[in-house]
């Protein structure tokens, strides 16, 4: 079993990293909050005897001095216990492109790398910097985390965002950065730089806008492009989810009815089953996965929950009235025939089914 202590555990990419710790086998994650953070013995009982510290927790926003002050002051008393304890860990510190620059946040995310660095260099312990450059994903605080987050957030809430910089962004998802971590601990690199996708910011609010009104329009975008596949995700998971059923027309003549079940400007693969009463589908999430329920005929429950909280959605669909419910990512979910006759179900994916690459992970909601 590999221990692996996640700091800033809460926060964007802590979050990511923890959904994906648990796609893996023969991991216990331990979470590292604020709090244990002011708690020197409960610092200590979770680090001591780590495999790995992933260290995300950090401040990004507020006074430039505050900030980086609170980094630096996070790392030494991180340092102070991993020294205490004797640990031999391998410490991955999410640090900044911005470290190289001459800013209070930038000399921050340095100073935090150099006290990281010393503590495994006089220890049995390893060090790797990681160099991080624009990081976005679902969920992220609007008006904190990204200007993806925000612009999402804005999106979705039928705002109109504002472009106050025109600046250049190199966007990475946290997933990719959970991944990297996941690499990084194994292969015990000293230093990582990974690569995002370059864009202005006026183009990034062009995509999305696209994105959405695609979407809006009753069309699930073409998500070939893998950053375009991340994006969508990331403004879905803004979406309300008393928002998530979509009615579907039905067009009736006297010879019955017809409804467009789903349309898409990419490709795609379609499902379907049927499900005998009582019998319950899926409990399974996925990461990158875009995909449709659609109940054609019977009576059935439709259970949502995000992966790291205790809530559950319930939408209780029927064949009577034509609803789809796109599922978002890292969501565990289930379909649950809840009637006396027999469910068929219509499932769409955006993606087509690769065995080898399933991105399906099973968790009961």
């Amino acid at each position: 079993m590999t221990k692996i202590c996640v700091t800033g555990s809460e926060g964007l990419i802590g979050r990511h990293a923890r959904a994906f710790l648990m796609t893996q086998p023969d991991v216990n994650v331990i979470s590292v909050d604020r709090a244990m953070f002011q708690d020197s013995a409960s610092l200590s009982n979770a680090v001591g005897d780590a495999d790995a510290v992933y260290h995300f927790a950090g401040q990004n926003r507020g006074n430039s001095d505050e900030v980086a002050a609170a980094n630096v002051a996070m790392a030494n008393h991180l340092a102070v216990v991993l020294e205490s304890s004797g640990s031999c860990a391998h410490v991955i510190y999410s640090n900044s492109i911005h470290s190289t620059g001459d800013t209070a946040y930038g000399r921050s995310k340095k100073a935090v790398a150099d006290r990281l660095r010393a503590w495994a260099d006089k220890s049995a312990g390893t060090f790797t910097d990681v160099l991080l450059p624009h990081v976005f994903g679902e969920q992220g605080k609007p008006f904190y985390n990204s200007v993806v987050s925000t612009f999402c957030h804005q999106i979705a809430h039928g705002e109109h965002p504002e472009i106050q910089s025109d600046g250049d962004l190199e966007l990475l998802h946290a997933g990719q950065v959970a991944e990297l971590f996941w690499e990084t601990m194994r292969h015990r690199t000293p230093m990582v730089r990974p690569v995002g996708v370059a864009m202005k910011v006026s183009e990034l609010l062009m995509r999305l806008r696209g994105l959405a009104s695609r979407y809006a329009n009753g069309v699930v975008p073409d998500l070939t492009d893998a950053t375009d596949l991340w994006l969508f995700n990331t403004y879905r998971s803004y979406i309300d989810h008393d928002k998530r059923p979509i009615n579907l027309t039905v067009h009736c003549d006297d010879r019955g009815g017809l409804f467009e079940a789903i349309r898409s400007d990419g490709r795609g693969q379609v499902f379907l089953s049927n499900t005998r009463p009582g019998i319950t589908r899926g409990n399974h999430f996925h990461r990158r996965k875009v995909e449709r329920f659609l109940v054609l005929q019977g009576n059935a429950k439709i259970r949502l929950r995000h992966v790291l909280t205790a809530k559950v959605y319930t939408f209780e669909v029927s064949g009577e009235r034509p609803q789809a419910i796109d599922i978002p990512t890292l969501y565990t979910h289930n379909i649950t025939n809840v009637g006396e006759k027999e469910l068929w179900t219509l499932f769409w994916a955006h993606e087509h089914f690769n065995p080898e690459d399933s991105d399906t992970y099973f968790m009961e909601v």
